[in-house]
């Protein structure tokens, strides 16, 4: 499904060239759940951008879903990302000025829908993570972990092909956390790739691997303990 074939990202700096990213090669297959570790500066972020299309400045190759993706325009590039990704940030990234329900149909304005069927799908989004009381509220009217549930009902709405998340738990207290990860589990398990960053161990467990990035480089990319087989066979 992903394929980075010696993808580098540099800039030029007083004391010369600075690669932020240097020479990746890395394969996700179809309803993976991969995680990405590494140390503050590692590139984790970056490789996430980069992997959800926010990021074009690159050099080398990135194959999704057998699309060239550096030989895309912008324009092209960017219809992909809205048909294909849905991303979850540590800061929630709401709209403030818009109500649950108005952002969770954000998404779903970037593709060719009745506004009838956009609201049908709000709705039993709304349904399906229970927060069907709060669709009327503003982002700031939600404690932190209702605004994390909202940000990652957002991300699925269009049932997006990969779920991206960047440290989805990091403002979060642990129970808070928990009930994220197993929704990614959840989702996972119908069949959504899933690509997350973050720093805690026990996140990362609900994956089935992890790679570890080191100023920029690939360090090493192991297995967890979860299988990857039996978790897309159930």
């Amino acid at each position: 499904m992903i394929q980075l074939n010696q993808m580098e990202k540099s800039h030029d700096t007083a004391a010369g060239r600075f690669f932020v990213l240097r020479r990746i090669n890395l394969a996700i297959r179809a309803g993976e759940f991969v995680t990405i570790m590494g140390p503050s500066g590692a590139g984790k972020s970056t490789l996430l951008s980069i992997i959800g299309m926010l990021d074009a400045s690159w050099t080398r190759e990135y194959f999704l879903d057998c699309h060239a993706v550096h030989k895309l325009k912008p324009k092209d590039r960017n219809e992909l990302n809205k048909r294909s990704v849905g991303f979850v940030f540590q800061s929630y990234h709401l709209l403030d000025d818009l109500t649950v329900a108005e952002n969770l149909d954000v998404p779903l304005s970037y593709h060719n829908m009745r506004s009838s069927e956009r609201a049908a799908i709000v709705a039993d989004t709304l349904d399906r993570f229970q927060i069907v009381g709060k669709k009327d509220l503003f982002p700031n009217q939600l404690s932190g972990g209702q605004q994390q549930l909202v940000a990652v009902a957002r991300a699925v709405v269009a049932s997006p092909k990969i779920i991206l998340a960047d440290e989805p738990t990091g403002n979060l207290h642990s129970g808070q956390a928990k009930e994220i990860m197993e929704l990614f589990r959840k989702l996972n398990d119908a069949g959504t790739t899933i690509i997350q960053v973050t720093h805690a161990e026990v996140n990362a467990s609900y994956g089935h691997r992890t790679i570890h990035l080191r100023d920029g480089w690939v360090d090493r990319d192991e297995p967890t303990g979860r299988p990857f087989e039996a978790a897309v066979l159930g």
